[in-house]
Parts: structure tokens; sequence; C-alpha cells
């Protein structure tokens, strides 16, 4: 198997480095990331600047590059520049969950959109904060029953967070926001954005934000068609 592994913490991020030691034992990677910090990038690209890609050597007998763009961007660098073919595109191992709405502006589900758009199946994984120890336990156990149950079959993109305690698996759908901001206004026309909670802490294991929340490791099944396809069927039936 032929594996891309992106992120968007950057390349020099321990994330990264857990998630290389885990693919190699799967098959073949190489690993395309960015130079810097670039979470909360979604799917951004960089379309009027050129900017710099290098071949890294950080990960023993792994061919990896830095590349100063966004994650989506790594992808693109990987496929269309460089012409490689993937069976599996990785993203993270991210500091910090992916969950509920705010997975829109996560750059880790980013570069697993722009995967899945060039016909790639792909897996953003994410935890806890404090602590990859929970991930880099059970992400051998996650990647079994996803190819027990065959879930890359039935879908582009699978999303998987990471408890920092708890082995159970669950399969979900996407909750709401946990995140917004509020601003300050400062001095010389300049705005701080300053992170605020929303997140309630209920307990409906069925939404990827509780059950995450409530120590479970999540896999949430994710797609490119963004239609709304009931929508699509009443609008169409008035039409006619």
């Amino acid at each position: 198997m032929k594996i891309l592994i992106v992120n968007d913490d950057g390349i020099d991020a321990p994330g990264i480095r857990y998630l290389v030691n885990w693919a190699k034992t799967k098959g073949e990677v190489s690993v395309f990331a960015p130079k810097v910090q670039q979470s909360g990038k979604s799917h951004s690209i960089e379309i009027h600047s050129s900017y710099e890609v290098k071949k890294v050597d950080i990960f023993d007998g792994v061919e990896a590059y830095s590349v100063d763009s966004t994650p989506a961007d790594c992808v693109r660098i990987a496929t269309l520049a460089f012409k490689k073919k993937f069976d599996l595109v990785l993203s993270g191992i991210n500091c910090g969950y992916n969950l509920g709405e705010d997975i829109h502006y996560s750059g880790t589900v980013g570069a697993c959109f722009e995967a899945a758009k060039g016909g790639m199946k792909a897996i953003a994984v994410s935890a806890c904060y404090t602590s990859f120890e929970n991930a880099v336990k059970n992400i051998d156990r996650v990647f079994e029953a996803i190819q027990k149950r065959k879930m890359l079959e039935q879908t582009e993109i699978l999303n998987v967070n990471f408890p920092e305690k708890g082995d159970e698996i669950l399969i979900t759908r996407t909750g709401k926001a946990i995140f917004s901001d509020d601003f300050d206004f400062l001095p010389n026309d300049i705005v701080m954005p300053r992170l605020i909670e929303l997140y309630k802490g209920t307990k409906n294991l069925e939404l990827d934000t509780d059950a995450t929340m409530n120590g479970y490791i999540t896999i949430t099944p994710l797609r490119v068609d963004s239609t709304n396809h009931t929508a699509l069927d009443i609008i169409t039936k008035k039409v006619g």
C-alpha cells in the first residue's frame, strides 16, 4: 500500500512522527507536510504566489518534503506536481480534536477533502491536545475496524478522534460547533480573535462531539459532495 502522510501542525510536529512510524508498518510511506503551523487553514490553497518545496531527511527511511503552504497544497504538490499515486492519505495526528462543525476550519480535514477530490481515500486522525498516548495505543485497532467493516468502500473520508482515555470505538455523525471567537479591538486598527467554548457537555453518543468528550474513540464518515439532496429532490419535484 502506498501511503501519503500530511498534517496541519507542521512537519516538525510530534503527532506526524507517531503517524509515520505506525504507517511504515502498513506500507510505503511518503510525507508532504507544511513547513510551519497551518491549523485553521481548512481547504485553502495558494494560487497567487510561489512557495518552497524542500526535501528533508527527518524520518528514517521515508521520503519527506517540507511544503511552505497549506495542508491541501501538500496533497496537491505530492499528486499534481510530483505525479505520485497513493492508495491512502493519512492526515495527522493532529494535536487537538477535529469535531462537529469545526471540521470545516480544519487543515487536517481539509487535506483529506483535497485527497478525496483527487479520487483517493483519506483518514483524518486527531487526538486530545494533552497527549498522543491513547491515539498511539489504539490506532492499530481503529485501522483494523475500518478494514474489517470496509468503511472506506462506503465513504471517501473518515474523521477519527481519540480521547485522552478510552478504548471503545463508536461510529458517529457530526455534531455542532464546539468553539467560536470573540474579538478584541486593539490600537492601530488591530483586531485580536479570542477563542470561546460553546460545548455544553451533553451526552448524545450519536454525535462525534459528545462521544469523544465522554471518552469514546469516534469514527465519522464524511464526503466531498455538499449537495443537499433532500432539498434537491423537493425542488425538482416542485419544478416538475
